[in-house]
């Protein structure tokens, strides 16, 4: 597992009147600090990737379809550089991945629906200074083919 990483397993809880899911927590191991809480969509078979970012870290977690999260230590100080991890989750592996900055990541969607993704981040998005920097999902820098392998 990459350095700084770290997955929590979420648990649902349902009742007559539907179901709660907490997603994470100011007194999780994980949690450093709030930045900003965002909702994005990803369309079947859509790549959204590769970035990083070099003062925040991400919180990603899946609660509609599934998503292929792919995660690449480029850190040039980390003693797991050149590592690749790769994460299934939403509605079938329901968990958070903490993405510490520095790390390249991007998704895929894997279902035959929309995938709808809730990322907690550490720093609020700044509109003129961006803290994300795009690498192309097919960047040969990165030693990965985001096809679906069949086994």
């Amino acid at each position: 597992m990459i350095n700084g990483v770290k997955i929590k397993k979420l648990k649902v809880i349902p009742d007559e009147r539907g179901r709660l899911m907490e997603i994470l927590r100011c007194d999780d191991e994980m949690f450093s600090k709030f930045g900003q809480v965002y909702m994005t969509t990803t369309y079947p078979r859509v790549i959204k990737g590769w970035h990083y970012h070099k003062i925040q870290d991400d919180h990603i977690t899946a609660i509609s379809g599934m998503i292929k999260l792919v995660i690449y230590d480029m850190r040039e100080d980390s003693p797991t550089r050149g590592e690749l991890n790769e994460f299934f989750i939403g509605e079938h592996n329901l968990c958070i991945v903490k993405v510490p900055k520095g790390v390249v990541h991007g998704w895929k969607c894997i279902s035959l629906k929309e995938a709808i993704i809730i990322n907690v981040v550490t720093e609020p998005y700044n509109y003129e200074n961006p803290d994300e920097y795009r690498i192309p999902y097919n960047d040969k820098s990165i030693p990965y083919n985001w096809d679906i392998v069949m086994r």
